[in-house]
């Protein structure tokens, strides 16, 4: 009969210790480095999607503009002088109003000219 060791294990139990060990922590370290990727590329989606959303605003918003300034210039100016002096009376806001040309020009949906078109209008 072989004899028993009493006490710290053998040279293979260390070994099979260590490598039941490594093998759990490499099973519990690839599935948090799975979730995190997983969570990480939910967020990128999450963002993604939202700055397409922003971006189709801020194209509905440069369109709108646009047609206003075509509507404007197709109904002359003795048209858009009476149209001015409502606008303050109805509760626009004129900064919030150039902040949003000034985007829009910077974002280069609108030109030069027509971020100074519609500017003269506001101020007008």
């Amino acid at each position: 009969m072989p004899i028993r060791r009493v006490g710290r294990p053998g040279l293979l139990g260390l070994a099979a210790r260590t490598a039941v060990v490594a093998g759990t922590a490499t099973a519990v370290s690839g599935g948090m480095q799975r979730h995190q990727q997983q969570r990480a590329q939910d967020e990128y989606e999450q963002q993604q999607y939202e700055a397409q959303q922003q971006q189709a605003q801020m194209q509905a918003a440069a369109q709108q503009a646009v047609a206003q300034q075509q509507a404007a210039a197709a109904a002359g100016p003795v048209a858009a002088a009476p149209a001015a002096p409502a606008a303050p009376a109805g509760g626009v806001d004129i900064v919030a109003e150039l902040q949003k040309l000034a985007a829009l020009q910077q974002q280069g949906l609108l030109s030069a000219d027509e971020f100074a078109a519609a500017k003269a209008k506001l101020l007008g």
